[in-house]
């Protein structure tokens, strides 16, 4: 499992994990979860459009959920878009800078 050093971070329990979510309109999408970063008492999951088996799709924008729900556990349950563009470039930001070895982003 890869590491990373910032406490803010949690990265995936499994690489390559895919999770499928459906939009309001009922259409589905399958994800690549890369992690998820704490900002400001608040959860973001960042994703990354996944194909079939897994494969990248799209333009390789990463997309940034924020977790809504937690379940009994306290595991992220809900999720919802981010759409606030300013808190976007700073949990993005974040998470950049706490996966600069994980993930390759140019």
């Amino acid at each position: 499992m890869r590491q990373a050093s910032d406490p803010d971070f949690a990265p995936p329990v499994e690489e390559g994990a895919i999770y499928t979510f459906q939009d309001e309109k009922g259409e589905t999408i399958s994800l690549e979860f890369l992690g998820l970063i704490l900002h400001n008492n608040r959860r973001y999951g960042f994703f990354f459009p996944a194909g079939v088996e897994g494969e990248p799709l799209g333009s390789g924008e990463v997309l940034i959920l924020e977790v809504t729900e937690l379940d009994d556990e306290g595991q992220p349950e809900s999720f919802e878009l981010l759409v606030d563009e300013a808190i976007a470039a700073e949990v993005y930001d974040k998470f950049r800078k706490a996966t600069s070895g994980m993930y390759d982003f140019s």
